[in-house]
């Protein structure tokens, strides 16, 4: 059975590259139906949108979480492929990425932007990606080599059992770690990144969009490795503490004294902090490993991504090779 394809596009003052954006998906997928979802644009993206041939649907609350929310809880299909209304995605490799969310059954394939202009992907933002990209992957252990990227692949067990909480540009990142978080099987292909077209302005911020997505990183590690925040900032509180006491207990020992009580008081008072935090931590641990296998049963619920042909002819080959080694 042919896969139902959703090209979802979430848009705010596109008018000057949504058509261009619908044509050339919808020549890379003929068979996909393309929703354009307009943020609360002041320009004229949704009639040229909906002139275009897509279907277009509006999201009130501002952020490009809020539309991912609304487009993932509205659109149903098989397979999603997600981009920018702004003519930056090379639409020409949708159908690779959808090849190969299908042929190895993944849940999400990531499009890793490769700059074809120089004006398209500024060095500051390239320098804050790879500097983000690193912080996920010492976090979080595992990472993708393009976090900020807006094109993706999902597959419908992806969408439908993805929260979106996040409400404005730092979704990409919450959406990488909801995939590492639940281990899903994930893949990445390279496209060409594109300078925007004439008349098209960027909605970036280097630096408020880089900070909130780098407080989305803390929050999110706060939130799904508490034992190890916790335990970090405990840790150190213990540490202040041994370094107050060690004067004290080096004059204690040479006087039987002890001449400075706020010292004492202050560091038996870090000791007793540092405990709750462990135990917070200790306490947050079991809460989130409930909370992680309650989300991990809602995503085992729906179906794996039915695989291609050639995907499967693969896959019954792995299996006879591995029938066959004795």
């Amino acid at each position: 059975m042919t896969p139902r394809i959703a090209v979802l596009l979430p848009c705010y003052n596109e008018e000057a590259a949504i058509a261009q954006t619908v044509a050339a998906f919808g020549a890379a997928l003929p068979g996909a139906t393309l929703y354009v979802y307009d943020n609360n644009s002041a320009d004229r993206t949704v009639e040229i949108a909906a002139a275009a041939g897509a279907i277009v649907r509006r999201e009130r609350v501002q952020g490009k979480g809020a539309v991912v929310r609304r487009m993932f809880a509205d659109v149903d299909a098989d397979v999603y492929v997600m981009a920018d209304g702004d003519a930056t995605y090379d639409a020409a490799s949708a159908p690779a990425m959808v090849d190969r969310l299908l042929g190895e059954q993944l849940d999400m394939v990531v499009g890793c932007r490769v700059s074809q202009a120089t004006t398209a992907y500024r060095r500051g933002h390239v320098f804050g990606n790879k500097l983000l990209t690193g912080m996920l992957a010492r976090l979080f252990g595992r990472s993708f080599s393009d976090i900020l990227s807006g094109y993706r692949v999902f597959s419908r067990r992806f969408v439908k059992s993805y929260p979106a909480l996040s409400t404005g540009f730092e979704i990409e990142t919450d959406i990488s770690v909801h995939a590492l978080e639940l281990r899903m099987p994930v893949g990445e292909v390279e496209t060409p990144y594109f300078e925007r077209p004439e008349g098209s302005a960027s909605k970036l911020s280097t630096y408020r969009d880089g900070w909130r997505i780098t407080r989305t990183i803390l929050t999110l590690y706060r939130i799904e490795r508490p034992l190890l925040f916790f335990g970090a900032i405990g840790g150190a509180l213990a540490l202040l503490a041994v370094l107050l006491a060690i004067p004290l207990v080096l004059t204690y020992v040479e006087t039987g004294l002890v001449p400075r009580f706020p010292t004492a008081i202050g560091a038996t008072g870090l000791v007793i902090l540092a405990a709750l935090c462990l135990f917070s931590g200790l306490i947050l641990d079991t809460v989130v490993r409930g909370r992680r296998e309650v989300r991990r049963l809602a995503y085992l619920q729906l179906p794996a991504p039915a695989p291609t042909r050639a995907g499967a002819k693969e896959n019954d080959q792995g299996a006879a090779a591995l029938r066959s080694v004795p």
